[in-house]
């Protein structure tokens, strides 16, 4: 392309570009491609140079913000050095060096490390990995998995397959068989125990044992949990529930995964979501703010009982990617850590995540808005059409509600976010870990505008 004028982006990108999870139908007639240049801090710049808050960091990964030159830095002089090596039997310093360090702030046992490149490849590697491990130590008809409802756990054959979210998996199936999916955590919609969040954890953590039982402890592999369920709108655990989940999986020898893609590197205000909730998991499967975005990179961190098949003999984990654990990947993440102890990243979000929180309730006073729910800076407000009954609505409404006005009007009104129905409508906020109050001030007036305006559209 030599015209680098706007009208030839445009048309380049409607043209040429894929976009993913996009109707492109919006395009085709014209419609002006969203297109995001430059980022700094907390906002983002587009190809015209409007500002927009970046109230998803990107998608719930630039942790450090945009424009850390500390990270291209150290992107670039890693590739200076060595750009490719993969780790197919070999290694090279700054994976070694990465491994270690997740290792040691890792909570438990967990001193092992598989890269990948992304979040759903790392999932997909649980999977593989807990059926192979249970092959190899004499329980082979273990390989059946749980997830939860309206989960989202990625977008590969196998991780497709633990996703609850019938809309998405429909065009691909037949999937992977023998995954099974148990109620989530939100209390909101609850039918049992909605007043009593410890009798609603522990009957949530029961329907996994229900399922164990059901399906045959003797074929059940994995249980998949996000710490804070993102898909269906930030669905937190009710007090007690991962507690009781690691007991059901200990009587029932079932791996508990705690799929972090999403809740670790700070976004709960902790390094890993499993710490927030004081629960020890088998394995961690982790990616998105691990680098902060600036370079793609994935895995899973495993504990030493499920290493040990494969420590002796002629056992392999026959399986592995191109580009995990990549050289330049690694050395960024190594820069994102040390940029998260140099700058208080967690501790920053724990002392701000209650205002957060209370600047996003003040919601409450728009008739539209029935729950505000999260973690850290990570939440949800559920939108619904009468607070008393908390009726939400039909699809029609839905459609038009939040594709066809709250993502663009949010947009156009400066706020980055996402606008969801995979499940009950919501707005989900994501920011960068270095936002504070300013940037919650900024969030709540653009939020409160644009959805008085759909509340009246309604």
């Amino acid at each position: 392309m030599t015209d680098p004028t706007q009208d030839a982006l445009q048309s380049a990108a409607r043209d040429h570009l894929w976009m993913h999870f996009a109707r492109h139908s919006s395009y085709e007639n014209g419609g002006e491609v969203p297109m995001i240049a430059r980022g700094d801090g907390a906002y983002i710049y587009d190809t015209q140079g409007r500002r927009y808050l970046d109230g998803l960091a990107g998608l719930f990964v630039v942790q450090a913000g945009h424009g850390r030159e500390e990270l291209a830095q150290a992107a670039a002089k890693q590739a200076a050095e060595l750009a490719f090596f993969p780790l197919w039997s070999y290694a090279h310093p700054k994976a070694v060096e990465l491994s270690e360090r997740l290792t040691d702030l890792a909570p438990g046992d967990l001193n092992r490390v598989f890269f990948t490149t992304g979040g759903g490849e790392a999932v997909e590697s649980a999977w593989k990995l807990a059926k192979h491990f249970f092959k190899l130590t004499g329980k082979p008809t273990k390989h059946k998995v749980i997830s939860r409802s309206v989960a989202y756990h990625g977008t590969p054959h196998g991780a497709l397959s633990l996703t609850g979210l019938p809309g998405i998996k429909a065009p691909y199936e037949p999937l992977v068989p023998s995954g099974f999916r148990v109620p989530n955590t939100n209390i909101y919609r609850a039918n049992e125990h909605r007043d009593d969040p410890e009798a609603f954890g522990r009957w949530a953590a029961d329907r996994i044992e229900e399922a164990i039982l059901f399906e045959g402890a003797d074929t059940v592999a994995a249980v998949f949990l996000e710490p804070v369920q993102n898909a269906g709108g930030c669905f937190p655990p009710p007090p007690g529930y991962f507690q009781r989940v690691r007991e059901i999986c200990d009587r029932h020898d079932v791996l508990l995964v705690s799929d972090e893609v999403i809740c670790a590197f700070g976004r709960l205000g902790t390094m890993f979501g499993s710490q927030k909730f004081d629960y020890q998991p088998d394995i961690i499967t982790f990616a998105k703010g691990l680098t902060s975005g600036y370079s793609p990179l994935g895995g899973m961190l495993v504990s030493d009982r499920l290493f040990e098949p494969f420590r002796h003999g002629t056992a392999m984990f026959a399986h592995g990617y191109t580009f995990g654990g990549h050289p330049v990947s690694s050395a960024v993440a190594l820069a994102n850590l040390d940029l998260f102890e140099r700058e208080d990243l967690l501790g920053h979000v724990l002392r701000n995540q209650n205002a957060f929180r209370a600047t996003l309730e003040k919601l409450y006073d728009l008739p539209i808005v029935g729950d505000v729910r999260g973690d850290g800076y990570f939440y949800g407000i559920e939108l619904v059409k009468d607070k008393d009954t908390r009726e939400t609505f039909n699809d029609d409404e839905s459609e038009r509600l939040l594709r066809g006005f709250l993502d663009k009007a949010l947009f156009e009104a400066g706020l980055y976010c996402r606008a969801d129905d995979r499940g009950d409508p919501v707005v989900q906020l994501a920011p960068p870990l270095i936002c504070d109050q300013s940037h919650f001030d900024e969030i709540e007036q653009i939020l409160r505008s644009v959805l008085t305006e759909a509340w009246s559209r309604l």
